[in-house]
């Protein structure tokens, strides 16, 4: 048993409680989040907003620039999406809907601006000297794109999601981030629920640009 909670936690040896209790604040709202955006529940916003501000303190100190801005993008894109989502059309919320062609170009120049930013401030604080630099940078562009669409409730932002979370666990894991790492296992799962859950959705709402 020693050695297992060893192997599970190890990481957090030495490591300033605060920081700790921060991550699971974190982790604990981040997830809620993510089952509220399944639900489509407005509540993925506040949640959201909360954890990814805690986020990206913990990102800073932890080095990680590229997921750090990305949790910068989405607190404040969870401000705009908050909007969106409230928007009123025919006196109902706005529905899930599919991506058009246009937003998929507009997807493409984000996910290739992201990579390019991310990697000025790489070599900016000189920090591409790690193979996570790498990781870090792909998977903060498709969170980039994961996040826009959802704020405009596109259902084909989960695909992003499922594909961002599983890079990220044995990333986050590496790092000793464990309960984090445990978040995007979660994350993931929850995002196979919502595919679904939003797909089933897209038969019984008419199609928004």
């Amino acid at each position: 048993m020693d050695g297992f909670i060893n192997f599970m936690f190890g990481a957090y040896k030495g490591m300033d409680p605060l920081l700790v209790g921060l991550e699971m604040i974190a982790v604990v709202l981040g997830v809620l989040s993510v089952w509220y955006a399944k639900k489509e529940h407005i509540w993925v916003f506040p949640t959201g907003l909360i954890s990814t501000g805690v986020f990206v303190y913990i990102l800073w100190v932890y080095g990680l620039l590229g997921d750090m801005l990305i949790n910068g993008y989405y607190t404040l894109m969870s401000v705009y999406g908050w909007r969106v989502w409230h928007s009123k059309k025919e006196g109902a919320e706005r529905p899930v809907s599919m991506t058009s062609a246009l937003e998929w170009r507009y997807a493409a120049f984000l996910f290739m601006g992201a990579i390019l930013f991310v990697i000025a401030v790489y070599n900016y604080f000189n920090k591409f000297n790690v193979w996570t630099a790498y990781v870090d940078t792909f998977t903060t562009a498709v969170f980039f794109v994961a996040m826009w669409l959802m704020a405009r409730k596109k259902w084909e932002h989960w695909h992003f999601w499922i594909i961002g979370n599983l890079i990220s666990i044995p990333l986050y894991w590496y790092k000793g981030l464990i309960f984090t790492a445990f978040q995007y296992i979660l994350f993931t799962i929850i995002a196979v629920l919502g595919y679904q859950s939003w797909k089933n959705n897209l038969s019984n709402k008419p199609l928004s640009s």
